[in-house]
Parts: C-alpha cells; structure tokens; sequence
C-alpha cells in the first residue's frame, strides 16, 4: 500500500517466494503506510462493532506494535507461533514476543498457527510431505492447547480443527502463481487450500454440488469429515471444541500476562487465567502424552 519513493528493483528470489521475512524487501513495512491506517480507521471508527485486524508479516516487536496505535489497526495477526518449530525454547520465544509486541501498544496478543500461506500443522509437525501423520496430529493438537491458552484472541484456519494435513496435489492442478513465477520449481501453496470436507462418504463431501471442486479434495478424507468427527468423541473437532468450552468456562484473565513455570529442552509450562499448562516436547514421547492442563 506504501511503496518506497526509488521504486527499488526486487531480487529474483523474492518474486517467487511466498512471502519475504527480510525487513529490507521494497513491498512491506514502510511509514507512509501508517497514513493509510489511520484515514482507514477514521472510517471504522463510525462503526462502533467494527474490527480491523491486520495481516502483519513483521518480526520486529517494535515495528509490529507500531500497526497496533490506537489509532490504526484494533489487531494483528502475529505469526510467531506459526513460524516455531516443535522446539520448547521456540515456543517459549513465539509467546513471549507476542505477548511483549502487543504491549508495546497496549493491544491485545493474537494467536494463530495456520493461513492458507503456510503448511498445515498436521503435516508441518509431523516431518514434511511423507509425514508421521499420528506424531503431526499429535503435535497439532497439543499446540492447539498452546495456542488455546494464553490471553488474547485465537484465530483458527478452516480445517485445522479437523486435523487436516497438507495435500500433495498433482502439478496439473496448481493455480497458486507461485507455481509458474517458479518455473514450477515452487509448488505453491494451493496444498494447504483444499476445501473443507463437511459429510459424505465420497468428494466433494458436501462442500460443492459441482464434484470438480477447485482443488480436487482426497477421498481419503472421508474418516476427516465433519459429519464423521462430531459423532466421534475423541476426534480432533470434538478436542478443539472441548478446548474451546473450557478455555470459554475455566480460564479467568485478568491481564495479558503469561507466567512461565519451567522452560527446559523438552518441557514447557505456564499459568494462564488461572490455569497450569504443560507441554512435552521430547521427541521420543509417546504421541499420545504431549500436553496437559
């Protein structure tokens, strides 16, 4: 929305990256774009009900408050946790950094581990595109807990609640232009992008009357469908919505504060609202023993 007054030229890579982490790239975070913001929230500001919240691919906690000005953007996106690996001192950081941005402005923290720019966690956590899909959707769901627990608002990617995994789709049906700007090097992100399956025994899986979906979606995600995951009491949308219900009845915040208990190589735990939440990152744990509260 703001762009340098040289008009710099780009390096090659950054064209056909998905999305630049270097805080010298010529399209993002640059101060004329605080201007928009606020003629933006002059606006909002007639709506009393209205939410602006920002997509904010910034890491320093500084400049990532600076969107947060009372004056501009109610929230942002802040992708720490997407960004952290499996790795206790990682998460650690992710929190600890969105909890001290938003501050920064007197804002409220947000957390999310997934849009349709990254891998699913499922696979993301699980080792790649020939993942341990049991150790991913392990993984997923304790880090939905993480996710779940600090003060702040939680954002939740459709899908994720139903433990889908990235998608290894055939090239033929790549619309993402990351594909082609690659010389098909690249394949995108359109693996992340498969329709939601909702009933059914065969695709579209009530998503579309129309079976050629715009991303075909597998047929073995007919034991992930909603319809099959409600009548399942310890599937992954029924975890999600017990955590939910007991994130909404439980927890008591009182502050944006989070208080770290212990932080060692494999081991993570901090009080949140008044309750005690524990993860296990040793790698060799069984998958079924990763979190806690």
């Amino acid at each position: 929305m703001s762009k340098p007054p040289d008009l710099p030229d780009m390096e090659l890579d950054l064209i056909t990256g998905l999305l630049a982490d270097h805080n010298d790239d010529p399209r993002f975070n640059h101060a004329g774009v605080h201007d928009i913001h606020r003629d933006i929230r002059t606006v909002l500001d007639d709506y009393p009900h209205a939410v602006s919240i920002g997509e904010i691919w910034v890491f320093d906690n500084a400049e990532f408050a600076k969107y947060l000005r009372p004056d501009e953007l109610h929230m942002g996106f802040n992708f720490r946790l997407v960004r952290a690996p499996f790795d206790a001192a990682a998460v650690h950081d992710a929190i600890t950094n969105a909890v001290a941005a938003a501050a920064l402005a007197g804002a409220s923290p947000t957390w999310t581990l997934s849009n349709h720019d990254v891998v699913r966690e499922v696979t993301r956590y699980g080792g790649g595109a020939s993942c341990s899909t049991t150790q991913g959707l392990a993984r997923a769901r304790a880090m939905a807990m993480v996710m779940l627990a600090p003060p702040g608002a939680v954002f939740v990617y459709n899908g994720e609640e139903l433990g889908l995994p990235n998608v290894d789709l055939p090239d033929a049906v790549l619309p993402d232009p990351v594909w082609e700007r690659s010389g098909r090097t690249e394949r995108g992100r359109d693996g992340c992008r498969v329709p939601m399956p909702w009933e059914g025994s065969s695709p579209p899986f009530g998503f579309s009357t129309n079976p050629r979906t715009w991303l075909p979606i597998p047929a073995d995600w007919s034991t992930l469908t909603v319809e099959r995951q409600l009548a399942d009491r310890g599937s992954t949308l029924n975890f999600f919505r017990e955590l939910i219900t007991l994130r909404h009845s439980t927890f008591r915040f009182d502050s944006n504060d989070v208080e770290w208990v212990r932080l060692d190589q494999h081991v993570l735990a901090f009080r949140s609202g008044g309750v005690l939440c524990v993860l296990n990152l040793d790698p060799w744990t069984d998958p079924g023993e990763v979190w806690g509260v």
